[in-house]
């Protein structure tokens, strides 16, 4: 169920919790079992589970990872770490530095193979890997790419490594309930069972011809009419960075294309409130804002009664961070609104795998209908192509002028 509430006529949409397992999909459920194995092996023989890949072949995992392992220590698995998302020496040479304490599995995620970012850095450590545990390197390391070609397919072939497929028709940024997605939130812990069971039954609340997704869209496409140019995403919980991360790509790359769309920005509060919060407030009117919250988190700490009181917050004593955390998100909503902002409120029950996969599928299913409010394709990136193509050029140019 979805209640709506209307705040200066922009809705804040709620989501009820709801767990139906009858339309759940017997092969998935099979696929998961087949995962989640895997996972359990990667639990019992390493401490170090790096993921290569970049954009929408890591972002949705370490969002769902982020959003639900602890802060400072991961109890629940492995720790989780990553490379091929950046092109920095310093980065991984510090990684090679960091892994030759510790046992580590590797798995490459890359359809193609072809990417820079994630190639190079595969070909950096598949030589680490080969070199530190020789023939059994290739049990250690797992490969999710495409089931039939590419140069990952290739080499995946060729040295007998474990593969896991990335689905011909799901684009990275739409891949994280898939093996893309699936295998690194397994090994790091997470109820995987109830991640892709939240983003089943939003998939199935949000297929009909009169629902949240359509109103967001709607929403969205209707205040981009207005002039409004820019949302802004924004939580505040700091667990929920690279979700904010995620979605960005999600709509950034889906929509901005022949000159239009969205340009979408996040924000994490509190932190963010000292720092744009001022621009956010009495800046150009050029943005509206979004905002989740999940209104149960499991972790909390209540204020403490002070005999002195000296710095006068007596009057918050015996209530928790999370309960004055939310007052501030509040707070924060109705200030923006009066200073011009419109503000969508999208609002989960709890933090945990079910609600975040949810979220995530609200939101996918929410971009293919605004990128078609736009008239633009969802699932192509032609202006990544074009980048990667003039990098491949300069590159190519350096070899030559070397040479010569």
């Amino acid at each position: 169920m979805i209640n709506y509430q209307s705040i200066n006529n922009i809705p804040k949409i709620k989501f009820n919790n709801s767990s139906n397992m009858s339309h759940y999909n017997p092969v998935t459920i099979g696929n998961l079992l087949t995962i989640q194995k895997v996972a359990n092996e990667v639990n019992s023989q390493a401490q170090i589970f790096l993921i290569i890949g970049v954009g929408g072949s890591f972002l949705g995992a370490r969002a769902v990872i982020d959003a639900l392992t602890p802060y400072f220590c991961n109890k629940k698995g492995v720790e989780i770490v990553y490379a091929g998302n950046n092109m920095s020496g310093a980065y991984l040479k510090e990684l090679l530095v960091y892994l030759d304490t510790k046992e580590v599995y590797v798995n490459v995620i890359s359809k193609s193979g072809s990417t820079m970012e994630p190639a190079l850095a595969f070909r950096v450590m598949k030589g680490y890997m080969e070199q530190r545990y020789g023939e059994t390197a290739r049990e250690r390391i797992l490969v999710t790419t495409d089931a039939e070609k590419g140069i990952l397919k290739m080499i995946a072939e060729k040295e007998g490594y474990r593969q896991f497929v990335v689905p011909s028709d799901v684009g990275g940024r739409f891949s994280v309930f898939t093996p893309v997605g699936l295998l690194p939130i397994a090994v790091a812990g997470i109820d995987i069972e109830a991640f892709v069971r939240g983003g089943r039954q939003a998939e199935l609340d949000f297929s009909g011809d009169s629902n949240s997704a359509i109103d967001y869209a709607c929403t969205r496409y209707a205040l981009y009419q207005q002039g409004y140019s820019v949302e802004i995403l924004a939580s505040f919980e700091p667990r929920l960075n690279k979700l904010h991360e995620w979605w960005k790509q999600l709509f950034g790359e889906s929509e901005g294309k022949e000159h239009k769309g969205l340009y979408p920005s996040t924000v994490n509060y509190s932190t963010d409130l000292h720092a744009i919060g001022q621009f956010i407030q009495d800046g150009s009117r050029i943005m509206f804002e979004t905002l989740i919250h999940f209104e149960e988190i499991d972790e909390d700490v209540d204020i403490p009664f002070s005999l002195d009181d000296m710095d006068g917050l007596n009057y918050l004593a015996g209530r928790s961070m999370n309960d004055i955390n939310a007052t501030s998100k509040d707070g924060v909503a109705l200030a923006h609104e009066e200073g011009g902002v419109p503000v969508i409120r999208i609002e989960l029950p709890k933090l945990d795998a079910y609600h975040v996969g949810y979220l995530m599928m609200f939101f996918m299913k929410s971009c293919g209908i605004s990128a078609s409010f736009l008239e633009v394709n969802p699932f192509d990136q032609p202006g990544v192509e074009a980048y990667k193509k003039k990098m491949l050029e300069l590159l190519k140019e350096d070899v030559v002028n070397v040479r010569e």
